[in-house]
């Protein structure tokens, strides 16, 4: 039977190649790229010693090593696989798509009026260096978040969160979160990103800000406690050395 390679096999080649490509990028920023390559080499091994030199029984054992494999690798990465399905279905080509499978998590529209309260206690919290971590809900709930904190409910006011995050107060070292135009809770504890990219200087306050946006669609205002500098964390990225307008600007630009 003549060898022949039809249209199929270059789109196959194709996407091995693109899960390739993508499995490198997620490993080096990982910083895992010998654990990639090491894998690759017995991968490749695999298939010369079961489908080349056809060693059943050396291929069967190692057939069962790569079964087993697969759930370790999930184990071991499951931080940065997380990331990864999370950026991809954070695309704006899938938006339209998720949208339809989450009628419920529509982002709530935030007037102006209620973005205020939030710049002007950051301003004076930035003053006083008082710190701070605030997270704005928008599509994706955030119950979770919530639950890990104190159930507040109550309206968005700048005296409450300058209140809430002073130095003596009890609430003061978590986040507190916003949601659906109300303070929902204080004191709530977020995941921390150990992005390697993010900045020395920044604190715990600001991988934590990091963490959550990087799990979801949220807001994550920081004012750091050292310099009393504002800064956002949106979309697994950092908006540093903020002035209280581009604050301003920013949530008026995502929220309204």
């Amino acid at each position: 039977m003549p060898f022949t390679i039809g249209i199929k096999d270059f789109i196959d080649i194709f996407l091995v190649a693109v899960i390739l490509y993508y499995s490198y990028r997620l490993m080096k920023e990982s910083r895992s790229l010998n654990i990639f390559i090491g894998i690759m080499m017995f991968i490749l091994t695999w298939l010369f010693v079961s489908q080349v030199l056809e060693m059943r029984l050396l291929g069967s054992i190692m057939d069962k090593l790569i079964s087993v494999g697969v759930i370790g690798l999930v184990v071991l990465f499951h931080d940065e696989i997380r990331k990864f399905l999370y950026n991809l279905g954070a695309h704006q080509h899938f938006q339209g798509l998720a949208r339809l499978f989450a009628a419920g998590g529509k982002q709530q529209r935030v007037d102006r009026a209620e973005i205020m309260p939030i710049v002007m206690a950051c301003m004076n919290m930035a003053r006083s260096k008082v710190g701070a971590l605030i997270v704005i809900e928008r599509g994706i709930k955030l119950e979770d978040i919530a639950d890990t904190g104190e159930r507040i409910d109550a309206e968005i006011s700048q005296r409450l969160l300058e209140n809430l995050f002073f130095k003596n107060s009890p609430l003061h070292d978590g986040a507190v979160l916003i949601a659906k135009k109300r303070i929902k809770a204080a004191g709530c504890v977020l995941p921390v990103s150990h992005d390697i990219d993010i900045p020395k200087e920044l604190g715990l306050r600001h991988r934590a800000a990091m963490g959550i946006s990087q799990s979801s669609d949220a807001l994550a205002i920081v004012v750091s406690e050292e310099t009393g500098r504002i800064s956002m964390a949106i979309r697994g990225e950092f908006r540093l050395r903020l002035s209280p307008e581009d604050l301003e600007g920013i949530l008026t630009r995502e929220l309204t």
